[in-house]
């Protein structure tokens, strides 16, 4: 069970809220996808320092992330002197554009899992890192996991706001998060005049080029290029959708509406 977001163009915008996922699901969304993090722990060395660490990371039914750690590393040795951490989770186009793309911290108390919990968290993480299976046996390493006590995300300029762990916990994974890069790359290219289409009769610009940013169940974010500007905008399907079947056969609806001049919600 989820709650929807809204999504304006921007303050200077006069277009209608656009429903789009919450945060809590676009944080459960991101932390899905990505492997790795980093975890900041309280330095022992330097006592009140935070101590930076890449992570890999499994996840719980929850949500909640999982580690599999050394007690020689100097991120163990700090968790047993004081559990509280935080995780950064960045997606790949960080790395193009740091400031504009999606992130979340994830905040809470890191733990020693118990015994009797131990074989299902080990099954989830060996599913995601199948790679420790070399060393999982190790007997220095050991599963810790992330109680969470609050999480921040930040969706990009303008869009950010704490998620309460109970509603990122209740939150479910984007049904097109798996898909949704591979499917924006190629409505990118097969679909560009249906994009300009939406641009030019929905949002009434004179755009020369026009391509998806991000698409969710509920719809997509449209970048256009006009004359002298860069501008965007969200379109919303007109059902939510759940695969790719579904996702193409929305934007063929969407384009059918703009040709007829029936009206499209969108915040271009």
């Amino acid at each position: 069970m989820s709650s929807l977001g809204a999504h304006n163009s921007g303050p200077d915008s006069d277009g209608p809220d656009v429903p789009e996922p919450s945060h809590a699901e676009k944080a459960r969304t991101l932390v899905h996808l990505q492997q790795t993090g980093g975890l900041s722990t309280i330095s022992r060395k330097q006592p009140g320092w935070p101590f930076g660490s890449v992570m890999p990371y499994g996840l719980d039914e929850q949500g909640q992330p999982s580690f599999l750690i050394s007690s020689m590393a100097m991120h163990t040795q700090n968790l047993l002197g004081d559990p509280r951490a935080s995780l950064l989770v960045t997606p790949p186009e960080s790395q193009r554009d740091p400031l504009g793309a999606a992130r979340v911290t994830l905040m809470g108390s890191v733990t020693k899992v118990p015994t009797d919990e131990a074989a299902s968290v080990r099954q989830r993480y060996l599913a995601r890192h199948a790679n420790a299976a070399y060393w999982v046996d190790f007997d220095d390493f050991n599963f810790f996991r992330m109680a969470l006590a609050d999480i921040y995300f930040v969706g990009g300029f303008g869009s950010m706001g704490w998620v309460a762990p109970a509603d990122y916990m209740a939150a479910s994974v984007d049904p097109l998060a798996e898909i949704a890069s591979d499917l924006i790359r190629e409505m990118n290219t097969a679909q560009q005049e249906t994009l300009l289409l939406l641009a030019r009769e929905c949002g009434k610009l004179d755009a020369e080029q026009a391509s998806i940013t991000t698409m969710d169940r509920l719809g997509f974010h449209l970048r256009v290029k006009t004359p002298d500007r860069m501008q965007g905008g969200r379109f919303a399907f007109t059902e939510p959708v759940h695969n790719e079947q579904q996702a193409r056969a929305g934007l063929a609806d969407l384009a059918a509406k703009a040709r007829a001049g029936t009206p499209v919600l969108h915040s271009l």
